[in-house]
């Protein structure tokens, strides 16, 4: 015997039920049109009597003004006119009536009632013309509306006109009666479809419940036993369908499973014990990298040489001939030895306490000079040379920052950027606002980056450096800086050899009385800085 599938079942039922909508549907959108086609034609054919109306007082200003005097009359007729015929009048708003289909009679009456108009206002001119310049005979002068042939023309327009207007008004009741035709008509569907439909859902109903809420009752009874851990009561479906199958399934799915628990519990705890040997591991790569405190000596001694050099300097400077410019220089350069030095050290020490997550101090900081500063730096890395920078702030923009940690940032994406590129790359550097956030972008034009290496790049001790020299430290440390300001730091690249594009986001925090527009009061836009690092190391 062939099971009966439970699509098979569905599928008669959907298609039931798609029936019973599109004839409900169905009837309810042919009363909705009718009805709005109706209410339509109504609506235009009312502003058409509104003109028509207008076109009835006009033509009643014929007998206004001066008796003896046809201008009056002359305006009449030509303000009737331009009604009739203008570019807004009677005869253009009817065309555009019938084109649409909103015209019940398809503007049989009006077709035949403008040119009428028309003829009996011309008729009408023509007469008040005539009497104009034919001057009367005799004593008693008759005015010119009252002139016989006059007043004949004028009567023949005026019945035209009101004509116009029972045909407008025969338009909208005809109208209204095809309206309730419609909805009767709409009513006598909707109401067969909805008993149809609720005598289709009862009987669903009742056949659903059979072949599928009974089903589906004891499958979630036979999970919830086998969640709280009962394996040996098998499921029961003799319903012939799908749901039948999923049971058989599920009966032998759970022997598997009862098998198979045991070891899968081993597995968990084995893998559980992986990952604290793994997190223990990187502990220790964290505390591996305590070891840079050696370079503390070295650097202590750079410090103290270049200390005692700017002492001497400052003798022998005091005593000779050499240039102001040359010894400004001088005493500039080694104030950066000693400001980096020092600086160096204060990354030791961050690799020495990296396990302490402590508050870092945060002062409102000059982010433009920030960058600038490290862009002076980065100028005689050996990286450099052959290379372009080009740096354009949107404005002096303030942040509450560790300044030394920030540097380090920064420095840290700009060395990046100049080793993934060859000579000739350039390195983008803009500075904005968005969402209360400072942003910081860099997008080189180097060696670009793989979807792997993007997934990866703030990994401790991960790195592709192109010169093979990274320790793959550097982004790491970034990652937890920026994270540690309440900001985040974004990698992106099309792929490699398409460049790579870093952006850093920074919460803004104004320092009192700073303002961030760059034309606030005081303060003057500061130009973007473009740098080009030549082939020496020591390029101004």
């Amino acid at each position: 015997m062939a099971r009966r599938r439970l699509r098979h079942k569905l599928m008669l039922g959907l298609v039931l039920v798609a029936g019973s909508i599109g004839l409900l549907a169905s009837g309810t959108a042919y009363g909705i049109y009718t009805y709005y086609v109706s209410v339509k034609t109504i609506d235009r054919k009312v502003s058409e009597l509104a003109i028509v109306t207008q076109m009835i007082g006009a033509l009643n200003t014929f007998d206004q003004g001066d008796p003896n005097n046809g201008d009056g009359c002359l305006l009449a007729i030509d303000s009737t006119r331009a009604l009739l015929n203008g570019t807004y009048g009677f005869d253009q708003a009817n065309k555009k009536n019938v084109q649409a289909g909103y015209d019940p009679d398809d503007g049989a009456q009006e077709s035949f009632l403008i040119p009428e108009l028309n003829r009996n206002l011309d008729a009408l001119q023509k007469e008040v013309n005539d009497v104009i310049q034919k001057p009367q005979s005799g004593s008693t002068t008759v005015a010119v509306r009252d002139q016989e042939q006059v007043r004949r023309e004028y009567g023949s327009a005026r019945r035209t006109a009101e004509n116009l207007r029972h045909a407008l008004l025969d338009d909208i009741q005809k109208s209204g009666q095809e309206s309730f035709g419609a909805i009767r008509r709409t009513a006598w569907v909707v109401g067969f479809a909805m008993v149809w439909a609720l005598a289709l859902v009862a009987t669903m109903l009742y056949y659903f419940r059979v072949w599928m809420f009974a089903p589906i009752r004891e499958l979630q009874a036979g999970v919830q036993r086998v969640q709280s851990g009962t394996f040996d009561q098998p499921l029961t479906l003799t319903s012939g369908d799908e749901l039948q199958e999923l049971a058989d399934e599920f009966n032998a799915m759970v022997a598997r499973l009862h098998a198979v628990y045991a070891d899968l519990a081993r597995q968990v705890n084995e893998r559980s014990r992986q990952l604290v040997r793994s997190e223990r591991m990187v502990s220790v790569g964290f505390l591996a990298a305590g070891v840079a405190h050696e370079i503390n000596n070295p650097l202590a001694s750079i410090l103290f040489c270049s200390e005692a050099l700017e002492r001497r300097l400052q003798d022998v400077l005091a005593s000779s001939t050499a240039p102001p410019a040359e010894t400004e220089v001088l005493t500039r350069y080694l104030k950066m030895i000693q400001q980096e030095a020092l600086r160096c050290k204060d990354i030791t020490q961050k690799l020495l306490d990296f396990s302490r997550t402590g508050e870092r101090t945060k002062d409102p900081a000059d982010l433009t000079g920030l960058v600038r500063g490290v862009l002076e730096v980065a100028r005689h890395l050996p990286s450099s040379r052959g290379k372009g920078v080009a740096f354009e702030p949107a404005g002096y923009i303030v942040a509450p920052v560790n300044a030394q940690d920030l540097k380090s940032v920064i420095l840290n994406l700009v060395v990046n950027a100049l080793d993934s590129m060859e000579d000739g790359g350039q390195l983008g550097i803009t500075l904005g606002t968005a969402g209360g956030y400072a942003e910081l972008i860099f997008a080189d034009t180097g060696c670009g980056m793989a979807p792997e290496v993007l997934q990866n790049i703030f990994e401790p001790f991960y790195t592709k450096s192109r010169t093979g020299k990274g320790t793959g430290l550097g982004l790491f440390i970034s990652h937890q800086i920026v994270d540690q300001h309440g900001g985040t730091i974004t990698a992106a690249s099309a792929g490699p050899g398409t460049g790579s594009t870093f952006t850093v986001r920074i919460p803004l925090q104004l320092a009192p009385g700073v303002s961030d527009a760059p034309g606030s009061e005081g303060d003057s836009e500061p130009a973007p800085t473009v740098l080009t690092f030549p082939g020496s190391r020591t390029a101004a």
